[in-house]
């Protein structure tokens, strides 16, 4: 399998862009980022850096951030501390959304406004009862709920249209 390593400059579009491709054909992925990105991707749930990012890498990967690089180890020296993270694709059979465009789209229209609920974020696409019934508090932030609670979202609304 391939390793990749990518400049910073590169690191977050490539993030955006290629995730599938970049997990089927890699071992492992290496990203020097600012370190803000970096405790916004590996952030847990409750955690304040915890959102959009954070879900849509940590469903796809495991995260783990290895070290981080003080400016003064550039030249010229950034304003900014650095660090290195390094993203293990998760293996297919732990993918279990059923559609994961449906995952995506769920995870952003969650974290659309973060103050608001999950009620009124997601209204229109699932109702409070559903949610309960799901196990998921209504009256939950996005930011509260783990990855499996969002495929589980998902899932429910992919059965739905099929």
């Amino acid at each position: 399998m391939k390793k990749l390593i990518v400049a910073a400059f590169l690191a977050v579009p490539l993030l955006a862009i290629s995730q599938q491709k970049a997990a089927a054909q890699c071992t492992d992925l290496h990203f020097m980022l600012q370190h803000e990105v970096v405790e916004r991707m590996i952030a847990k749930p409750s955690e304040p850096e915890y959102g959009r990012l954070s879900v849509s890498l940590q469903y796809r990967f495991r995260l783990e951030r290895l070290f981080t690089v003080a400016p003064s180890s550039f030249r010229p020296p950034p304003k900014v501390h650095s660090a290195v993270v390094r993203l293990v694709p998760r293996p297919l059979a732990e993918l279990d959304a059923l559609n994961e465009a449906g995952f995506s789209g769920i995870v952003a229209r969650a974290f659309s406004m973060r103050r608001k609920t999950l009620r009124n974020n997601l209204s229109g696409l699932i109702s409070p009862s559903d949610l309960a019934e799901l196990g998921i508090d209504p009256g939950k932030r996005a930011q509260s709920l783990p990855v499996a609670a969002f495929v589980t979202i998902a899932n429910r609304l992919a059965q739905r249209r099929t």
